[in-house]
């Protein structure tokens, strides 16, 4: 089953987490440094940092192809809102093959959230 970075709405106290049901949860994790978060009102969007050291906190699960397309779906990748593609993470998965969703649209204007997504208290 793919391995799936989760840093937003989908994390376990999150309102999208129920398009998680029946998949599996695998731990806490952070990205390498260099990825950033901004919110977009009601969810957040990762973005590429360069100058950023701390990385972004989430969850890791292994979901199933059926999940993988239709979190596709829900989060606008054939409207190019975002891209799922490989993220690096810290330990203990920084040798693991983990899928996540970057935001695509400009962040300009966004304001900036840093390493952790709490829903609410970020907007």
């Amino acid at each position: 089953m793919p391995l799936l970075f989760v840093y937003g709405t989908l994390k376990r106290d999150g309102p999208n987490h129920a398009h998680l049901a029946l998949q599996k949860l695998i731990g806490a994790a952070r990205t390498a440094q260099g990825f950033t978060l901004y919110s977009l009102g009601d969810y957040p969007g990762m973005v590429p940092a360069p100058d950023d050291h701390d990385g972004v906190t989430g969850e890791v699960w292994a979901v199933d192809e059926a999940c993988l397309q239709r979190l596709d779906h829900l989060e606008g990748v054939a409207e190019n809102l975002y891209r799922r593609g490989p993220v690096p993470l810290r330990d203990p998965f920084e040798a693991s093959t983990v899928q996540t969703y970057f935001y695509l649209r400009p962040i300009a204007a966004r304001p900036h959230v840093g390493a952790t997504w709490r829903g609410d208290a970020n907007t």
